[in-house]
């Protein structure tokens, strides 16, 4: 009798382990993908944040946006040669230091993928992916998180996932709404364009880059002025989730995205667009 419950109760253990292994692998799918890149928890990352080098592999823009507090930025869309020169001038200043890098989120792979490329083709070792994310170290740890520059007082003044879907749009709505009663604002940038532009040139065209930022400002000012609607699409329907951040910032209220930015032109039948 003793051993049959003995026995059952170690088949119930090995069955809580292996689904919560399960559950793991399905909820941080960069560690099934990418099992040659050790990982990190949340908060064994917190607790050796002093004697670790955290590095954003998202976009500088994301950087700047939203980040950890002591991140340093990397962004894994550099060249080869410019990824290399600044991981070996990390790696070169921190000799015994954990090099860890983190993206958005669980499925997001940006992380592991800067992580194998430091591994496999740099050859550097004591490499780390933190996978869940820069919103969850947010949440968690406010104080130790910059949102637009300053110190995250609150993990509510995080955007939430529905009061961004609420603001987009889908494309053929999108363009059919896009009138002369609203502001129309192209994101991308003049690579992403190559000349393409879904209004024929009528929308404003200006980058998330730096050097367009008093541009972008005077133009946001006037659409605050005028009380109009604002219509924002970039190439895919990424980086309006962190340019929501800036409209919020200047009281922007009236404003829509288009779901899936300007690839999603393409998805719509031509009839749909013909009235």
């Amino acid at each position: 009798m003793w051993e049959y419950l003995i026995m059952k109760l170690i088949w119930v253990i090995l069955l809580t382990v292996i689904s919560a292994s399960v559950l793991a692998e399905d909820s941080f799918p960069g560690r099934k993908l990418y099992p040659s890149v050790p990982f990190i928890e949340l908060d064994d990352l917190y607790k050796q944040i002093n004697d670790v080098v955290i590095i954003d592999a998202r976009s500088k823009y994301e950087y700047e946006t939203l980040k950890i507090k002591s991140a340093v930025s990397i962004p894994l869309a550099l060249s080869t040669k410019r990824f290399q020169k600044r991981m070996m001038t990390i790696r070169q200043e921190n000799p015994e230091k954990k090099l860890v890098f983190y993206c958005n989120g669980h499925k997001c792979m940006k992380s592991y993928k800067a992580a194998k490329r430091s591994i496999s083709y740099l050859g550097l070792n004591n490499i780390f992916a933190y996978d869940a994310g820069v919103f969850e170290w947010a949440k968690k740890y406010p104080a130790e998180s910059l949102l637009l520059g300053e110190v995250l007082v609150s993990p509510d003044k995080l955007i939430s996932k529905s009061a961004f879907t609420e603001h987009l749009l889908p494309g053929e709505a999108f363009i059919k709404n896009a009138n002369s009663e609203v502001t129309i604002l192209d994101i991308r940038d003049r690579i992403e364009r190559d000349g393409f532009y879904i209004f024929s040139g009528e929308e404003n065209s200006i980058s998330l880059d730096k050097r367009e930022k008093s541009k972008l400002d005077k133009l946001i000012a006037s659409v605050k002025k005028s009380n109009k609607t604002l219509f924002v699409y970039d190439m895919v329907g990424k980086q309006v989730r962190w340019f929501q951040y800036y409209l919020e910032s200047k009281g922007i209220k009236k404003y829509y995205f288009m779901k899936g930015g300007a690839d999603a032109f393409f998805d719509i039948p031509l009839n749909k667009l013909i009235d």
